[in-house]
């Protein structure tokens, strides 16, 4: 595998704030095997699941979001996903996204973005960043 400008790891660990499922409209795409681990957590068939849950959107699908973009999923109160064990795995993923992990200017914004990408972070290994991100890629494929 050739060298990454990240090959020393990455500072992330996630704090729990909830800005990345919260704030400007977006999209929480979902792949079949996010919506059976779901479905199962919720109780819910993958039918009941998709017409609760689910809108399609630019030809896939993705979870609802609340009128301020904020995920349907997020407990404002709690400041805490309520399916947090079972989550998509565009969240699961997340920061090690491809688009954020293409230059050190790109994870400079997560890093503004993103509490839990400060510099005092504890650094993720380079093996288990691209393993998020090739996870997150395939996910896309199947969606």
């Amino acid at each position: 595998m050739p060298a990454d400008w990240y090959e020393g790891g990455l500072p992330f660990h996630c704090t729990g704030c909830g800005d990345c499922c919260t704030g400007a409209p977006g999209a929480v795409w979902v792949d079949d095997a996010d919506l059976d681990r779901l479905a199962t957590f919720l109780g819910l068939t993958a039918r009941e699941l998709d017409e609760r849950h689910v809108r399609r959107l630019e030809g896939r699908r993705s979870l609802l979001e609340r009128f301020d973009g904020d995920c349907e999923f997020f407990d404002r109160e709690a400041r805490g996903c309520r399916v947090y064990e079972a989550r998509p795995t565009q969240c699961r993923t997340f920061p090690f996204w491809p688009q954020n992990l293409e230059s050190p200017d790109a994870w400079q914004e997560v890093r503004a973005a993103c509490e839990g990408a400060r510099v005092d972070a504890p650094l993720v290994p380079v093996e288990t960043v691209r393993e998020r991100a090739a996870e997150l890629r395939r996910s896309r494929e199947r969606s």
